[in-house]
């Protein structure tokens, strides 16, 4: 897969001159994987991490059908691409302008935040493709000022985060709006759960399923490992040390609340720590604003929320820092993922304290490694043990709770299963079935009549 190039894939040479240009010089394993299915014109329900290349995955397959099948007359979307930010939004239609950049092919993109006044080229123009937010679509859509008669693909990208964020009824109903599209894509982070799977089984038609993990090699492009922190002082401490080394140039710091953010930008700016933050249900326009002073360098780190930052593409940050361990493995996947891209090294860093061991050996557990610890001389715990004696005691004892557990719901399941009929009686009396059958069902509601009393 990996000798395999853009024009094996059977891509327009348009698009693959506009993909040189993007500096783009073969596929990823996901786009290897996805992109021959999806030209067939096969449902797609894949599990592809950040930083693999699944925007372009779906977009390449995107461009060529528009390019093979131009339309012919003005007229609403060909295509509805839905994802759960503003900022991924914003993202994936940059990425479909530069690779249609010499077509006529038309992006438009609807999200919140902005004045609706922005979204009347959508709504009003020829377009091909529409790159939005679930929330915003289905308000036009019930104001019928967007028509989604003519979609002919839909692709919903980061479902398990869309799941997360509450968005799947609104999913729903845009999808029944666009009933008579051709083909359906799914992109998620992992293909887990029952609510995803449910979920995918509803959208999708007979789907291909693909999973691409990225490459080891790719993943050992980020170093892990973990600072343990005493008390809060004690990680804010190691926080300022680590921001201050020479070789921290571009760090994102993550939170688990807008409240934590808001005290840590302000405790980092005291410290002279100068940062740009992001917090979910910010202004289009302040969004944008902190998102430029990161990336032109005026600011060196961005403290986030996990809903704020998610789908953003940062370039050449050397570290990510989980100040707040997040609440999922995979979250902590995405997180990182955030450095050591395009090619590039990165550093993930995790400042734990006690209550964090839980969280911390889950994701050990998810990605199958465990993460080095460290210590900074001058700040070294005073409780260093404490975390390795929560793991023992986790794996120590996981055996024999394992071993009880399913006891316990056996009885449970055996109990249930007797008190509901015919086994516990008709069993304990074979000769009973002489009786007239008037008494047999006598017996049994008396003995129903005795479950009830239990």
């Amino acid at each position: 897969m990996s000798s395999m190039t853009f024009e094996q894939l059977e891509l327009d040479p348009i698009l693959v001159r506009a993909l040189a240009g993007m500096g783009y010089a073969k596929p990823t394993t996901i786009q290897s994987q996805v992109i021959p299915e999806a030209m067939s014109g096969r449902d797609i329900m894949a599990s592809a991490p950040t930083g693999t290349g699944k925007t372009a995955a779906f977009l390449l397959p995107i461009c060529q059908h528009l390019l093979d099948f131009p339309r012919r007359q003005p007229g609403p979307a060909r295509i509805l691409i839905l994802t759960p930010t503003r900022e991924l939004a914003i993202q994936i239609a940059d990425d479909a302008k530069k690779i249609l950049k010499n077509t006529a092919v038309r992006v438009e993109v609807i999200t919140g935040g902005v004045h609706e006044s922005q979204h009347l080229p959508a709504l009003t123009k020829t377009t091909d493709i529409v790159v939005a937010t679930p929330g915003r679509l289905l308000q036009y859509m019930d104001e019928e000022s967007f028509d989604s008669r003519d979609i002919e693909m839909l692709v919903l990208d980061e479902a398990d985060r869309m799941l997360d964020m509450g968005f799947i009824k609104d999913v729903d109903r845009i999808a029944a709006e666009a009933r008579w599209r051709r083909q359906t894509m799914l992109f998620s982070a992992t293909l887990e759960g029952r609510g995803l799977m449910k979920f995918a089984a509803d959208l999708l038609n007979d789907p291909v399923e693909i999973s691409a993990e990225p490459p080891r090699s790719e993943r050992k492009k980020i170093n892990q490992w973990v600072h343990l922190a005493d008390n809060p002082e004690h990680k804010f401490a190691l926080l300022t040390h680590l921001l201050r080394q020479p070789d921290v140039t571009r760090s994102i710091i993550f939170v688990k609340t807008r409240d934590r953010l808001m005290e840590l930008a302000s405790r980092l700016q005291q410290e002279g720590l100068h940062n740009a933050w992001l917090r979910g249900e910010m202004e289009q326009e302040k969004r944008i604003e902190a998102l430029g002073r990161f990336r032109i360098g005026r600011v060196n780190i961005l403290v986030a929320t996990d809903v704020a930052s998610r789908g953003i593409d940062l370039p050449e940050v050397s570290h990510v820092i989980n100040y707040d361990m997040p609440r999922t493995a995979d979250v902590y996947v995405h997180r990182i993922g955030r450095t050591g891209r395009a090619g590039q090294k990165g550093t993930a860093i995790s400042l734990v304290e006690a209550h964090d061991m839980p969280l911390l050996v889950r994701v050990e557990k998810y990605t199958e490694e465990v993460l080095k610890r460290r210590i900074i001389d001058e700040l070294r715990p005073k409780h260093k043990e404490a975390k390795v004696a929560s793991r023992k005691k986790k794996d120590g004892d996981s055996k024999g709770k394992k071993a009880l557990l399913p006891k316990k719901k056996e009885k449970v399941r055996l109990r249930d299963t007797k008190a509901k009929g015919k086994p516990k009686w008709a069993g304990a009396k074979p000769d009973a079935t002489k009786k007239p059958a008037g008494a047999k069902k006598a017996a049994g509601k008396k003995v129903e009549g005795n479950k009830d009393a239990e």
